[in-house]
């Protein structure tokens, strides 16, 4: 389902994943999550990383909203002076990933035979193996990741983390050439 297709006059909460290219400059990140917090609503997982294109940066927001305040969300964003463009999408335009760690103790490998069979039954993989603890990673959608932290519990988790989501849409337009259509505008 394409965004144009998307039900503009539904009052639903939905899971919207924002996209916001930026130049690298401090106190952006403040001032993009004051917009949320004017808005009070709550920010589910947000991750900063480069992207394709050099000296550009992608932050990638997860939130619950209705269509009608994500689209006044990007609008406030994407009004930003270091922002260079913003968008968003539904959950089901896009491809998304999560990544988790799981550091347990090296006393649980006495079942160790158990703990392989879970790991590689939930496609993770063993990261590190120390005399004391080993950890685990597991890449993955959010309810995959929880699944693992649930059968791990047993043998006692030292530490757990989670990063936020990152994710790509599924549409063929890339950064690149959006930027090089705004500055052919300008020209």
């Amino acid at each position: 389902m394409a965004i144009e297709d998307y039900q503009i006059d539904s009052g639903e909460e939905k899971t919207f994943t924002i996209f916001a290219f930026t130049e690298n400059k401090v106190g952006l990140l403040n001032r993009i999550t004051i917009i949320f917090t004017r808005r009070h609503i709550n920010i589910e997982s947000i991750t900063v990383s480069e992207s394709e294109v050099k000296n550009v940066y992608r932050y990638t927001i997860i939130i619950k909203t209705t269509y009608a305040q994500v689209e006044k969300l990007v609008k406030q964003i994407a009004k930003q002076v270091d922002v260079l463009r913003a968008s968003f999408y539904p959950e089901e335009e896009t491809v998304f990933q999560e990544i988790a760690m799981y550091k347990i103790p090296m006393s649980s490998m006495i079942n160790g035979s158990q703990v392989e069979q879970i790991v590689r039954d939930s496609h993770a993989r063993i990261l590190t193996v120390d005399p004391q603890y080993i950890i685990i990673e597991k890449t993955g959608h959010m309810e995959e990741t929880r699944e693992l932290f649930e059968k791990l519990s047993p043998f006692g988790i030292l530490q757990f983390v989670r990063s936020g989501r990152v994710a790509i849409t599924k549409h063929m337009k890339d950064l690149s050439t959006y930027l090089r259509e705004q500055e052919e505008a300008y020209l």
